[in-house]
């Protein structure tokens, strides 16, 4: 299966951590103290992000029947 890659904003703070945003997906925010650091919470506020919109969508759904498949991006 094919990896999705993301564009990390990132800007050195005055108090000398690194903070960061990913660009397609604003709301995934977060800092570190090394330029590593910061990817590797960027990445875990990612997947926390994916994980509430998916808990919201369903919410949506709920006593619905649905039919799922999945789908790829190339």
């Amino acid at each position: 299966m094919k990896k999705f890659q993301f564009t990390a904003l990132i800007e050195k703070g005055e108090n000398g951590f690194y903070v960061g945003q990913v660009e397609e997906v604003p709301e995934a925010i977060s800092q570190g103290k090394t330029i590593e650091e910061l990817k590797a919470n960027l990445s875990d506020a990612l997947k926390m992000v994916f994980e509430a919109k998916k808990d919201l969508t369903l919410k949506g759904f709920e006593g619905k029947k649905l039919i799922r498949r999945k789908i790829e991006l190339a």
